[in-house]
């Protein structure tokens, strides 16, 4: 796993166009690709014009756990640790795309595919370990035993590539590294970065408990000179071993600061670069503004005091309540230090600016697919179709003066070589199509409603409504359930509303009737890449043979979804209209055996998440209108995604998946089918909204070992047109990346796609002026 796939990962963070056939058959792969929807904001300057030496303080969310990216308890931190110091054979461009890396390889390519898939890496001559050994083909084997999965005796998170690796050879030297696959891996790319020296690998002692608080041995622009876990601070200084362009900062400190704590760590001097949310980028684009203005500022404490709470204060302080006087004279005295210390934090936080990108990753609705109303992927697919996910990504992205544009892929982003456009799989946003849906599934409009007991949404359990009448003691008082997960009251997926028959095991195959729609959905994805595939061949050969293949590819896949009982050219079964007649009846709520539609949102309730809240209540208000409620349930943001998405407890829930380089390997735990366990459990890997299919998990897999980038590329286009059918999870737009930094501080900022060049960056030499911002596309 590379540095950046290990803070994207970290990161744990809809339906829209009508598939337009015509205008896709005629887009390249790389027309899909785009560029990305922002680049980099890093103040970049020529190395001539950054001062050598100087100290630069980075903030981090969290001191690092380890320094071993490959255990289960890496973070950001070590990976930005490990980006600095060790090898990396390739690194992310500005699009995301794995690059070689210069400093450490010479080349690197498959050079045998029969019997067996061969890469030779050549590696750079200069490349030495602090220690003055060169990095070499012994490095290179060491990493791959531990990281097999063949001996458990090394705590690995994680093996994905290394375990298809036979063997591991020298060439004609140290330098010259032959990796002999036992079967073929199209990411072999994403292998040996970061490498390790063998003298963290070489053992499981060594693995797990070596490189948890110190790297003896290491090679980079920088090297790791102390951990200090009291001072909360890793400082890396210069490698003198170092072979390549010499890093210009002398020191570079990651330093534990909250979110919380930023505005103020920032306005006290104490760190220069620092990842930020959007309340502190506005104090800091206010601190700029007014600078050399008179007068009290009009945002903070000072402004929230109106003249007229002002003269009621001064009334009730100078009154005759004399217990009331004293209570006001401290709030007012309080309320004077507020304004003088926000005062003064402005003041600091001038010598600052905000950097702005998109993060490598994207915000997506989850909805839970194991059971209730959402197991039905008629439900889903209404969910979504209820969606204007533009409006969703303007709300998030337009204030911050960044570009707005939904997601359209679950596996990559705009300018990522596999990135395409599939959404269209599913449809453009329709709310009669939706309430079409939602009839076809049983859901009606209108009536009076029963209120269930003990739950919310009855959706698929209602056929066991007479057993649990008659058998069950139930008085629907769940105060007294037991329940220690804080239960407000609100529905929670997975207590007790099975369809009939269930085992309690995921619902992932449509209900027998949804067949139609799934078949439909199924053939517009098929439909997809079929056209994709022909403009294909039609750049190798423009002739009648192209033509007949894209012609029989399409009829293969009409053929399969008659099999299953499709037609053509529908979502919802033909003749399934919207609700019509009273119109007052039409938009209300949808119901079934008197039981309401009614879905439990589940969102962090931290500071930090007012944006998903903000896109929360947006979404909330679309649902209404085709009569689909929601119950929004806050909870602590250190267990909403452990004790609730990844537990499953949720209907809807909002959280981020990264965009990686290598999707066939790394995104398909993340929609993988689950897979029942002998004691009745779910192993769901990394997919927590439990919705999968056989299908799409053998296109990632034959994605990851077609050799072909092309074809590899279509296979893993292919999975995601089919993720976009089923409704599981909605991308809606890419996370905002706010980054304040030193108006003097070059090379460093918000990154976007592209790893960071530690050895560049640094601080302006006097009179040196930062570049100007890259402009919005």
């Amino acid at each position: 796993m590379t540095p950046d796939r290990a803070r994207l990962r970290s990161a744990v963070f809809l339906a829209t166009g009508v598939l337009a056939l015509p205008a896709l058959a005629a887009c390249s792969s790389q027309d899909e690709a785009g560029a990305p929807t922002a680049g980099q904001d890093v103040a970049p300057a020529a190395r001539d014009r950054v001062a050598d030496g100087g100290t630069m303080n980075w903030a981090v969310d969290a001191m690092p756990e380890t320094l071993n990216s490959f255990q289960s308890d890496a973070d950001a931190g070590t990976s930005r640790i490990a980006g600095a110091v060790l090898p990396s054979m390739f690194r992310l461009d500005a699009k995301g795309r794995p690059q070689r890396n210069a400093d450490f390889l010479e080349s690197a390519e498959v050079v045998e595919r029969e019997p067996k898939q061969v890469v030779l890496y050549k590696l750079n001559q200069q490349a030495v370990w602090s220690d003055g050994r060169e990095v070499g083909a012994d490095d290179f084997a060491a990493q791959q035993r531990a990281l097999s999965g063949k001996d458990s005796a090394y705590w690995t998170a994680r093996n994905a590539g290394y375990d298809r690796i036979e063997k591991i050879e020298r060439g004609e030297n140290n330098l010259e590294v032959r990796v002999t696959f036992n079967k073929p891996y199209a990411d072999w790319r994403s292998l040996f970065s970061p490498l390790y020296p063998k003298e963290v690998m070489g053992t499981p002692d060594a693995f797990n408990d070596g490189a948890r608080r110190k790297l003896k041995v290491s090679a980079g622009p920088f090297a790791v000179q102390e951990f200090d876990s009291k001072a909360e601070e890793v400082t890396l200084t210069r490698n003198p071993r170092w072979w390549g362009r010499p890093a210009k900062l002398s020191k570079l400190v990651l330093r534990e600061v909250p979110r919380s704590s930023r505005a103020a760590a920032l306005a006290a001097g104490k760190i220069d670069l620092a990842e930020i949310d959007a309340p502190e980028a506005r104090r800091i684009a206010n601190a700029a503004r007014d600078q050399g203005a008179q007068g009290p500022l009009s945002h903070g404490p000072e402004a929230r005091l109106t003249p007229a709470k002002a003269l009621r204060s001064w009334a009730i302080a100078n009154g005759s309540d004399e217990d009331a006087a004293d209570t006001e004279q401290q709030a007012r005295a309080k309320s004077h230090r507020a304004i003088k210390k926000y005062a003064t934090e402005q003041t600091g936080l001038r010598s600052y600016t905000v950097r702005k990108s998109l993060e490598p990753a994207y915000t997506q609705l989850a909805l839970n697919g194991t059971e209730g109303p959402l197991a039905d992927d008629r439900v889903r697919r209404a969910v979504a179709r209820a969606l204007d996910r533009d409006e969703l990504a303007k709300a998030v992205l337009s204030p911050l003066g960044l570009p707005a544009k939904p997601v359209g892929s679950h596996l990559a982003l705009a300018g990522q070589q596999a990135y395409a456009d599939n959404s269209g799989a599913l449809g453009d946003q329709d709310t009669t199509e939706a309430r079409a849906l939602l009839a076809d599934a049983g859901w009606t409009p209108g009536g009076p409603l029963k209120e269930p007991k003990g739950k919310t949404a009855g959706g698929e359990a209602d056929a066991k409504k007479t057993k649990a009448d008659s058998g069950s003691d139930d008085s629907g008082d769940s105060g007294d359930s037991g329940d220690d997960s804080g239960d407000d009251g609100t529905y929670i997926v997975g207590e007790d509303d099975q369809k009939p028959g269930d085992s309690g095991t995921s619902v992932l195959a449509p209900a027998p009737a949804a067949a139609y729609q799934q078949a439909a959905l199924t053939r517009q994805a098929a439909s997809l890449t079929a056209h994709r595939e022909a403009d294909k061949e039609k750049k190798k050969d423009p002739g009648e043979h192209a033509k007949q293949r894209a012609e029989k590819h399409a009829k293969k896949s009409e053929k399969q979804d008659e099999a299953k009982g499709g037609a053509p050219g529908a979502y919802a079964p033909k003749g399934t209209a919207a609700p019509a007649g009273d119109p007052a009846a039409a938009s209300g709520p949808m119901a079934k055996d008197g039981k309401p539609l009614t879905l439990r949102f589940v969102l962090p309730s931290g500071e930090g998440s007012e944006s998903l809240r903000t896109v929360a209540d947006r979404i909330s208000r679309m649902l209404e209108k085709i009569g689909i409620s929601t119950e929004t349930s806050k909870v602590a943001d250190d267990s909403y995604f452990k004790d609730h998405i990844a537990s499953g407890q949720y209907d809807l829930a909002l959280y981020s998946w990264p965009a990686t380089a290598f999707p066939a390997t790394d995104a398909r735990p993340i929609f993988a089918k689950p897979i029942p366990a002998a004691d009745g459990s779910l192993n769901v890997e990394q997919n927590y909204t439990r919705v999968g299919t056989d299908h799409i998990d053998q296109l990632f897999d034959q994605a990851m070992g077609e050799l072909d980038e092309d074809e590899s590329r279509a296979l893993v286009k292919k999975a995601d047109a089919r993720i976009w059918a089923e409704a599981g999870s909605i991308p809606l737009y890419q996370r905002p990346q706010l980054t304040a930094a030193r108006t003097n501080l070059a090379n460093a900022g918000a990154f976007g796609f592209q790893a960071p060049n530690y050895e560049d960056m640094g601080f302006l030499k006097p009179g040196e002026k930062p570049a100007a911002k890259p402009a919005a596309k």
